[in-house]
């Protein structure tokens, strides 16, 4: 993946696509696979906004069920099962625990029935993907770090798990291996418009500060939360705040869902290279979409509700990293974001312009094909949907075969098992091109943090190969030790300086670059990722 604004000045291009986020990047990815010249940008880095802030989750939304949003369900579960087959290495089963309590909001004969309709919903012949009940005794040996006092027993259900900002880039790729022209710290100066109608853009590079104009047929705006600012959609729009915690791992590598005391919301603890994922909240927002922090009090909300569960409480003490952001709803009268539906719909006002919002990661490419179908109809183009069941662009040809074969020399390279597993979920196929390198280099196999699965060959590889153009970029996105770890600014600098060669950085140069990212000293004891949006 190699930058090169200069390719904005073509003549023209069929579709300009604005936001290198989930939806930016299905949009581009379609789009390109159907044989349209596509040009993509994107202001800050991909899946710097809500895309990277998310759940981590591909899911159908259990919780949808019960404001019978059974339509938005299916779709999702849809989705969830064709990634789970396109992409193995990208999204992979999670299995979640729901206790069930002597005073749980919700009974054990209504959990069992919305898990039964979920499951059909899903319609998976996999029974290991079926839920099931497992009593009191069964159920906290599954999941010891739970609190036993009042537990009646509980359920467990299948649903699946990605690092969402590795999805964008494995779509970013794509799109560029299909022929689009993908531009990342592009800024979106304006829209270039005649009669009331848009041909293009005029964009700006983030790194020398060049413009050009980009002449384009028809334009897509997926810029998310930016949407809620501007004069012409700002009335379609909702912004609510999510806020996520990394803490240590618990026991075990399944994920559980809990239902807030306070007020009834739902929430997960889910296990993410090895620490514990802790979230979402869910309020509305109307900050500043900028600047969106981890607050106090979204840190003492999320730690009350989650230790009313546990056996052994969270303290502020034990909470690695955070990250805030924004997501984006439809404009709706619900009481709370909670409440406000999660699913997408796409606007334009006649001018070329199609506006995307809403959605949801998971079902973010079926709605990109809607986008890339009304795309083509104002061009004329009658060439369908080319993304529905497409093996993703860096998975194998056979997972299981592959997958053994990789760790095997992964081991003899004298990675340990647990760097192997993720080296394969982050780089797919690409994964032997970074054991090429540790074979040629064995030092490289080292951790760089003994406590994160992370090599040094896959720091080396991302910031050779993956469009880096900041340090956050490499150690927000591309490996996202940011919020996995309480680095030193030292230790940031050792990183910084291991690929200072690769990324043509001097003494200087790579001062900016540590200093933009060391520890923030806005939140006492909490290393605060300020994003610019939020969570699915």
């Amino acid at each position: 993946m190699k930058r090169d604004f200069a390719a904005l000045r073509a003549p023209h291009f069929d579709l300009l696509v604005c936001g290198g986020g989930i939806y930016g990047a299905w949009t581009a990815y379609d789009a390109a696979l159907r044989g349209l010249k596509v040009a993509l940008v994107e202001r800050d880095d991909w899946a710097s906004a809500t895309s990277s802030a998310s759940s981590k989750l591909i899911h159908g939304g259990l919780r949808y069920l019960e404001s019978y949003d059974f339509k938005l369900v299916k779709k999702a579960l849809t989705e969830r099962g064709m990634l789970l087959e396109t992409a193995p290495h990208r999204v992979w089963p999670l299995r979640f625990g729901v206790p069930v309590y002597a005073d749980s909001r919700i009974s054990r004969p209504q959990l069992k029935a919305g898990l039964v309709l979920y499951d059909l919903l899903a319609q998976s012949p996999d029974a290991n993907l079926q839920h099931r009940y497992f009593d009191r005794t069964r159920f906290a040996r599954r999941f010891p770090a739970l609190e036993q006092n009042g537990l009646r027993g509980g359920f467990t259900y299948a649903d699946a798990q990605t690092d969402d900002g590795r999805l964008v880039l494995e779509l970013v790729a794509g799109a560029m291996a299909a022929g689009a022209v993908c531009i990342n710290r592009c800024k979106l100066v304006g829209l270039n418009e005649a009669n009331g109608r848009a041909s293009g853009a005029k964009v700006q590079d983030g790194l020398g500060g060049e413009i050009c104009e980009v002449r384009a047929r028809v334009v897509v705006n997926a810029t998310g939360q930016w949407l809620a600012a501007a004069e012409i959609s700002r009335g379609w729009c909702r912004l609510s705040k999510g806020v996520h915690l990394l803490l240590p791992g618990m026991a075990g590598e399944e994920a559980l869902l809990l239902t807030a005391k306070s007020d009834g919301r739902v929430f997960f603890m889910i296990p993410w290279y090895g620490l514990t994922l802790l979230g979402t909240t869910d309020t509305d927002y109307s900050g500043d979409i900028e600047h969106v922090v981890v607050e106090k009090a979204d840190v003492e909300y999320l730690l009350r509700e989650v230790n009313h569960y546990l056996n052994t409480r969270w303290t502020e003490r034990d909470v690695i990293g955070s990250y805030a952001g924004v997501r984006v709803l439809r404009q709706s009268d619900a009481a709370s974001p909670s409440a406000a539906s999660r699913d997408w719909e796409l606007k334009t006002n006649g001018n070329n312009v199609f506006y995307s919002v809403g959605g949801k990661i998971t079902s973010a490419r079926e709605d990109a094909a809607v986008i890339v179908d009304a795309v083509c109809a104002q061009l004329g183009v009658t060439v369908p949907c080319r993304t529905k069941g497409r093996v993703f662009p860096w998975a194998p040809d056979d997972f299981a075969s592959w997958s053994a074969a990789v760790a095997g020399q992964a081991h003899q390279l004298g990675i340990d098992a647990e760097c192997g597993k993720w080296l394969m979920r982050r780089h797919g196929k690409r994964a032997g091109e970074i054991l090429i390198e540790v074979g040629n280099n064995p030092a490289l196999a080292k951790r760089i943090l003994p406590s994160l699965p992370f090599i040094y060959a896959d720091l080396l590889f991302c910031a050779r190969e993956e469009m880096v153009v900041h340090l956050e970029d490499l150690l927000r996105r591309r490996m996202p030790l940011l919020i996995l770890a309480k680095l030193t600014e030292e230790q940031i600098r050792n990183i910084a300086r291991s690929v200072s060669g690769i990324m043509g950085w001097d003494e200087t140069r790579l001062e900016q670059e540590v200093l933009a990212v060391a520890p923030q000293k806005n939140y006492p004891n909490l290393p605060v990722i300020q994003l610019y949006s939020g969570s699915d």
